[in-house]
């Protein structure tokens, strides 16, 4: 397998990577392993995100295990209730800035999120809170001056007004695992300090292959947010994926092979592959560098250099 450079974008700090399964341990954790996989696969940084207060204190803490592993700090809009249920949403607002500062100083924290609308799943979260805590979160990226990574489903409306209204408190974004619809993918690139990040939940249907087509490559990145969102062979764009990992079920667990149903950061390269194919892209290596440029742009400014800049400007000319 041919190398190309990756950063994989969004990674959980799920219990799934400790061998539990629906609260039910089948095997030992293989953190290890996994990461393992992923150095091997071509990633060279992985960011974890970050999903609630006590979830981004745990993605940090992973992160400080590992010079290649970065975090995100803040709520999920399906966990937005926690602001309320903690007594004292100002207090846990102010907690969160607190982490997102300890992170920064460490070189670990690069984003304030995942934090966004998700309209999909009111039953977690009423619509209002989510929207409230939503806002909120513009003001620790704003006091950061952290980018943001972003969250949207079926509330693409509500959210572009949000964005709308807050473009100036962050320095830039991504919408991670989109899967809208062509017309949500325009509002969003209507703005122009917000990525779009894909994975295989953006893959999964003719329809959405075509959404993905019309993404500009300049404004895309690439991410698995494993253990979910894999590839499966029911999906539009499994026939464009060339790379493959032996798998077992979780009852048979091998540290040599992926968790069947389990997804990797090593399988971002799926979803290069299937970014390439849909959009009839040949030169799999220049799109890999276009999409790691795109990556660094907003999460690591620091490593890009006016060198790397004009290599890839003129790069980009022949994609």
């Amino acid at each position: 397998m041919a190398t190309v450079r990756m950063i994989e974008n969004s990674t959980n700090s799920d219990s799934m990577f400790k061998g539990i399964y629906n609260g039910k341990q089948y095997h030992m954790g293989d953190i290890q392993a996994v990461l393992k996989r992923a150095w091997s696969a071509g990633v060279d940084r992985i960011i974890v995100t970050g999903g609630s207060l006590e979830e981004s204190k745990e993605a940090l803490a992973i992160a400080e295990t590992d010079a290649r592993l970065f975090c995100t700090v803040g709520v999920h809009p399906t966990r937005c209730k926690e602001f309320e249920d903690s007594g004292d949403p100002e207090k846990h607002l102010q907690d969160l800035l607190t982490l997102a500062k300890e992170g920064i100083e460490k070189g670990k924290v690069v984003a304030i999120g995942e934090c966004g609308l998700d309209y999909d799943r009111l039953h977690f979260c009423p619509s209002d809170t989510q929207k409230k805590y939503f806002e909120k979160q513009f003001e620790l990226a704003y006091r950061m001056k952290l980018p943001m990574f972003l969250h949207m489903r079926a509330a693409a409306q509500d959210f572009c007004d949000i964005l709308e209204r807050n473009k100036d408190r962050f320095v830039a974004g991504v919408a991670h695992s989109f899967t809208g619809s062509a017309e949500d993918r325009d509002k969003l690139l209507s703005f122009s300090n917000v990525f779009i990040g894909v994975n295989g939940c953006s893959l999964k249907t003719a329809e959405n292959l075509e959404v993905v087509k019309g993404i500009p490559v300049e404004r895309m990145m690439i991410e698995t947010d494993s253990p979910y969102c894999d590839i499966k062979n029911s999906h539009a764009g499994i026939h464009f994926v060339k790379s493959s990992w032996p798998s077992k079920k979780k009852e048979r667990h091998d540290q040599e092979c992926l968790v069947k149903g389990r997804n990797e950061p090593c399988l971002v390269r799926q979803v290069l592959e299937v970014v390439a194919g849909t959009k009839g892209i040949t030169n799999i290596d220049q799109l890999g560098k276009t999409l790691y440029h795109n990556t660094c742009r907003v999460f690591f400014p620091h490593d890009l250099d006016s060198a790397a800049e004009a290599l890839l400007a003129s790069g980009r000319e022949a994609i």
